[in-house]
C-alpha cells in the first residue's frame, strides 16, 4: 500500500466511534484520531481511545500506529439554551445579554460571557455559529447590547460566538479544559490541542502541567485568532506543533486575508523546525456528496505545497456520509502532489545546530547518491524532527525506535513511515534488523541503499551518519 508523506488526521465521530470504521479509517490512510472534546464527553473519548488501542494492536504493523490527538474545548463563547431554534431575519433588531434569568425566545439571546458588555463598542462586529450570523453593537448598557442583524438565519441552542478583534479575558485553560487534560494525560494520549493560543505563556501553561505528571504528550497551538497571529513566531517556537486553525480563524481576521494568513503560519512552522497542521473545511462538501469541489483539491494541494506535516478532517469524518471516501481523496491528492517540491519555507530554519546540519547533510547525501530512502534510528523523536526539518524530496525516511510513545508521536511527522523494534541497544544487530525489514518492504527490489542516522549510540543527540546496503 503506498504510503504519503503527508499525514492524514481524521476527526471521530458518531460516523466513524466504533472498532470497525476506526479499523477501516486506518487501513485507508489515517494516521492521527482526533476526539473533539468540545463535543466528545469523557465517556465517548474513553470508548474512542480503547478502541484505537485495538486496532493499533491489530494493525500498526501492517499500516503504522494511530495517534491520539485530543483537542480541548478551550476559552468557548456559547449562546444560551433554547426551546426552539429562533428565526433571524436580516434588519431584525435584537439584544444579546449577559442576564441568566432571560427567556432567550421572547426577549433576547443569552451569551455565556460575563465580559460581553465591557469587551465590545458601539459598531463592533459580533459573529455566531461559525459566522453564519453576524450582528452590529448600536448601542449597549450594563446587561445588554443592543444589536442589528446583518446576516440573519436560524440560531439554534449554545452556538460558538466570536467577537473579532476582541481580546476575550478567559483564561486559556478552563477548568472543563484541565479536567480533559488530567484525563488525556491518564489515558496516554498521543497529543493535546490546545485551543485559541494567544501567546508563548499560553503553552507553557499546559508545558508545566504535563512536566507536574511526567508526561511526554505533544502540545499542538491552535491558532485561532488575531492575537495568536500576531505572537506566532514566539508560539511555534514554544510549542511543538502548529495548528492552522482556520474555521476561527476565517472569523476573527479578514477571510479575504486567510490564505496569506495560512502561508504567514507555514513559514514560522519551518523556520522554527515545528511540525504543522492545516485544518478546517478542507473537503467540507464531501461531508454530504462523494466527490469534492475543484477548489476543494487545489487548496488539499496547497497546503503541502506549503509542507504541511499533516492535513486534518472535521465534520467530513466525524459526521458526514463519505468517511473513508474522504480518507482515499485526501491520500489520492497527496501522492500527485508530492511530487513536486515544496515553496521552499524550510531554507529560513533557524537552527544551526550541529544536530541539525548533519541531517541536512543526511537529505543531501540521499538525494545524491539516489538512495532508496533514509533511516532514523530515535528514541526521543527528535532526530526525526530534525530529518524532516529539511524536508527530503522524492525521499522516504524510514523512522525506527523503541519507544511506544514515540512510536505514536512519529504518526503526525511530515515524511516519516514509523517503525516499532523491541531493542535498539546495539546497533550491529539494529542495523542488519532494520536490513531485513527494508529488504521485506521492498521486495521488487533485488538490492538496495540508505542513508542512516541514528542519535541514539551516544550521548550526543547524533552520532552517526552512514550509507547502509542490502
Amino acid at each position: 500500500m503506498r504510503v504519503t508523506k503527508t499525514k492524514i488526521i481524521a476527526t471521530i465521530g458518531p460516523s466513524t466511534n466504533d472498532y470497525s470504521s476506526l479499523k477501516g479509517l486506518h487501513a485507508t490512510g489515517m494516521n492521527v484520531a482526533r476526539i473533539n472534546m468540545s463535543h466528545a464527553s469523557q465517556i465517548d473519548a474513553l470508548e474512542i481511545i480503547e478502541s484505537i488501542k485495538r486496532v493499533n494492536k491489530d494493525q500498526s504493523q501492517l499500516f503504522g500506529p494511530i495517534g491520539t490527538l485530543l483537542d480541548t474545548q478551550g476559552p468557548e463563547i456559547r449562546t444560551g439554551i433554547n426551546q426552539s431554534d429562533i428565526d433571524l431575519k436580516t434588519g431584525d433588531i435584537v439584544n444579546l445579554t449577559i442576564r441568566d434569568d432571560i427567556d432567550v425566545e421572547t426577549s433576547s439571546i443569552k451569551i455565556n460571557y460575563k465580559g460581553l458588555i465591557r469587551s465590545v463598542d458601539k459598531g463592533s462586529k459580533i459573529s455566531i455559529d461559525n459566522g453564519l450570523l453576524n450582528f452590529k453593537v448600536l448601542a449597549k448598557d450594563n446587561e445588554s447590547l443592543k444589536c442589528k442583524v446583518l446576516d440573519g438565519g436560524t440560531l439554534g441552542s449554545k452556538r460558538h460566538v466570536n467577537l473579532p478583534g476582541v481580546r476575550v479575558d478567559l483564561p486559556s485553560i478552563t477548568k472543563k479544559d484541565l479536567k480533559d487534560i488530567n484525563f488525556g494525560i491518564k489515558h496516554n494520549v498521543s497529543f493535546i490541542a490546545l485551543s485559541f493560543v494567544r501567546s508563548a505563556q499560553d503553552i507553557s501553561n499546559l508545558r508545566n502541567i504535563l512536566k507536574r505528571k511526567k508526561s511526554s504528550i505533544k502540545i499542538i497551538a491552535k491558532i485561532e485568532n488575531q492575537e495568536g497571529l500576531d505572537n506566532i513566531h514566539e508560539i511555534a517556537q514554544a510549542a511543538d506543533i502548529v495548528m492552522v486553525a482556520r474555521g476561527d480563524l476565517g472569523i476573527e481576521t479578514d477571510l479575504a486575508d486567510l490564505p496569506n494568513i495560512q502561508r504567514r503560519i507555514m513559514y514560522a512552522t519551518a523556520k522554527w523546525g515545528r511540525r504543522s497542521i492545516v485544518a478546517t473545511h478542507l473537503l467540507e462538501s464531501m461531508i454530504h456528496h462523494p466527490t469534492p469541489t475543484r477548489a476543494e483539491v487545489t487548496d488539499v494541494a496547497n497546503a503541502i505545497y506549503e509542507g504541511a506535516d499533516a492535513v486534518m478532517l472535521s465534520g467530513e469524518t466525524s459526521v458526514g456520509k463519505y468517511p473513508v471516501q474522504c480518507i482515499k481523496m485526501l491520500k489520492k491528492i497527496a501522492i500527485r502532489t508530492e511530487h513536486f517540491r515544496t515553496l521552499g519555507y524550510e531554507k529560513f530554519l533557524q537552527d544551526n545546530s550541529d544536530w541539525q546540519n548533519i541531517a541536512q547533510g543526511a537529505r543531501d547525501l540521499a538525494e545524491r547518491i539516489n538512495a532508496d530512502g533514509i533511516v532514523v534510528i530515535t528514541r526521543s523523536g527528535q532526530t526525526a524532527n530534525v530529518v524532516s526539518n529539511t524536508k527530503p524530496f522524492r525521499m522516504p525516511v524510514y523512522a525506527f525506535t523503541n519507544n511506544y510513545e514515540t512510536y505514536c508521536h512519529l504518526s503526525i511527522i511530515g515524511g516519516m513511515k514509523p517503525h516499532f523494534i523491541k531493542s535498539i541497544t546495539n546497533q550491529t544487530k539494529t542495523v542488519l534488523k532494520i536490513k531485513s525489514i527494508l529488504m521485506s518492504s521492498k521486495k521488487s527490489k533485488k538490492s538496495l541503499k540508505f542513508v542512516l542516522i541514528a542519535g541514539v549510540y551516544s550521548a550526543s543527540h547524533t552520532d552517526s551518519i552512514q550509507i547502509i546496503a542490502t
